[in-house]
């Protein structure tokens, strides 16, 4: 069975596969962060959690309307769409299949990285990206907390690499979920108990790695800039083993925002277009990389 997009056809199996792992994992994640984050709180929240919920659940459900009306296509359908491609620098007979999926979901974070640590060094991307640090708290809900230009552009970038490397399709569907499921972990208003902080911390990217990100201190909000791996982190210079005011001293978020107001859904789709920058000064890509 078949469908067709955009005159291409894709084998219907891998729609229904990507599309029920995906929503399943990411249904599962947030509960599982969110039951997690009920019974070991890192910290208070400063706003009522049901009302953060609600309305960064109502900006989720505007991008993705906005997206999918945009694109039409998911990540496995660009990879299945380009899977026969000659010129695809991850599609050569030579490579191993298995160093081909490793790859892949190397590259693909590394692009996540590199879109990311634009978002902190452009001006008006960083002013878009702003809408995801001005949450005054910080749970599980701050990832979705993103505004439709962001998603629009992570897209665009991420279907661009697809295009350029035809990986396997596989390997795709693995780093989609990957992303997904570390996006909400990431996130959590929770924290690993010492002895699996160090150890995982080499692996993947922790909720205290990530916490760190979203300080209102300038020069913290272009550390730790990674997606599933800390290894970009530690390569280009951006790695940030704890905050200059300890993990419970922190304070989320940007200054100016600590306040219910800018949880409004209209408030955080105008914020880009403000007429005065929002939040604070961009931070120095080259002061903070060298530190």
């Amino acid at each position: 069975m078949e469908s067709q997009n955009r005159g291409v056809t894709i084998p219907v199996p891998w729609i229904r596969i990507e599309s029920f792992a995906y929503w399943f994992l990411f249904a599962a994640t947030f509960l599982g962060v969110a039951i997690w984050e009920s019974f070991r709180p890192k910290r208070d929240l400063s706003v009522p959690t049901e009302r953060r919920w609600g309305r960064h659940g109502t900006l989720m459900m505007i991008c993705s309307v906005i997206s999918v009306g945009l694109y039409r296509v998911s990540p496995v359908f660009m990879a299945v769409s380009f899977a026969g491609s000659r010129f695809g620098l991850l599609n050569k007979p030579w490579l191993p299949f298995a160093g081909r999926c490793a790859l892949t979901v190397l590259v693909l974070d590394l692009v996540k990285y590199t879109t990311h640590r634009a978002y902190h060094s452009v001006p008006f991307l960083w002013r878009v990206h702003q809408v995801h640090h001005s949450d005054p708290d910080f749970d599980v809900s701050t990832a979705v907390r993103v505004h439709p230009i962001e998603v629009i552009l992570n897209q665009g970038a991420y279907f661009a690499a697809i295009a350029i490397f035809a990986p396997p399709v596989i390997a795709v569907l693995v780093a989609e979920l990957a992303s997904c499921v570390q996006s909400f972990f990431g996130h959590a208003n929770a924290s690993l108990p010492g002895w699996a902080e160090k150890p995982l911390r080499s692996m993947i990217v922790t909720p205290d790695m990530h916490r760190i990100h979203h300080s209102e201190e300038v020069g913290e909000q272009y550390r730790n800039l990674g997606d599933i791996f800390p290894w970009w982190d530690r390569l280009f210079r951006t790695y940030l083993a704890a905050p200059a005011a300890g993990q419970d001293g922190m304070i989320p978020g940007l200054k100016g925002f600590q306040n219910e107001a800018s949880l409004g859904v209209a408030f955080m789709l105008r914020q880009p277009f403000l007429p005065e920058p929002q939040g604070g000064d961009l931070p120095d890509v080259r002061v903070a990389a060298a530190r």
